[in-house]
């Protein structure tokens, strides 16, 4: 089966299918396929960058083949999160940087990547991934990251690493007897992925983290970006903290 991609929209399942046997290898892991086709320096900087900053540990937790397809725009279709390839302008309501889609033999990741900064695209790849091992998290990581919860649920610590996670520590908060069921796990786990984001962004690149007062406090933040340290050491070259780069 071809795609015909003189048509302005495209399904999703239809490019996967049909590009699939077109994938260019990044690593035994990783593989890609972009249109239009990318220069090499943007490659450097969208694929090869941030797949080899990735602690081996996560991806040990990630499926044997994902797949990466760079498209210019996606299109949100529906309420129902329905989305469709665009190579034409989508009106910014409609636009979607990112969507995932589990196959039998792994994950397609698709990104939209015309007209965005390299930064956000990083930002929506690592959350792609650490929305994945977010569901797959073995219960040392598990137990590990809900006992830092806990401690920042009694002190009474505000804000989050990013809007999810806000929300749904606020519902928490709310609800206070949830605190060891399904409320606090929901919390926990998009805390977790949240922060993982962070966390795998922090190694690749070079950034700031925006203060405010929904924002999580620079200590306990820390303390957090440590443990994941811990459970998901940076590969050989990559620092987690400014002062680990001063002494590479």
């Amino acid at each position: 089966m071809s795609v015909d991609l003189t048509p302005a929209k495209v399904k999703l399942e239809d490019f996967a299918r049909t590009f699939r046997d077109q994938l260019i290898p990044v690593n035994s892991q990783f593989s890609y396929f972009s249109s239009p086709v990318m220069a090499e320096e943007d490659l450097r900087q969208y694929l090869h960058e941030p797949i080899s900053a990735l602690p081996p540990g996560v991806s040990a937790l990630l499926p044997k083949n994902v797949a990466l397809m760079l498209v210019p725009f996606l299109e949100k279709m529906n309420a129902k999160s329905a989305t469709r390839i665009s190579f034409e302008k989508v009106d910014e309501p409609k636009q979607s940087p990112t969507f995932r889609m589990a196959t039998p033999n792994g994950a397609v990741l698709f990104f939209a990547t015309k007209n965005e900064e390299v930064s956000d695209y990083h930002y929506g790849l690592f959350n792609e991934i650490a929305g994945m091992v977010s569901r797959v998290w073995n219960s040392a990581v598990r137990d590990g990251y809900y006992a830092l919860l806990r401690t920042e649920l009694v002190a009474k610590v505000n804000g989050e690493v990013d809007e999810k996670s806000w929300r749904l520590k606020q519902a928490l908060l709310r609800k206070p007897a949830s605190k060891e069921g399904k409320v606090f796990k929901e919390y926990a786990r998009q805390s977790f992925e949240d922060t993982l984001t962070l966390y795998l962004h922090g190694i690749c690149c070079d950034i700031d983290v925006e203060t405010g007062p929904r924002q999580l406090p620079s200590r306990h933040l820390r303390k957090r970006l440590e443990f994941l340290q811990l459970q998901f050491p940076p590969p050989a070259g990559h620092a987690v903290f400014p002062e680990e780069l001063k002494r590479h």
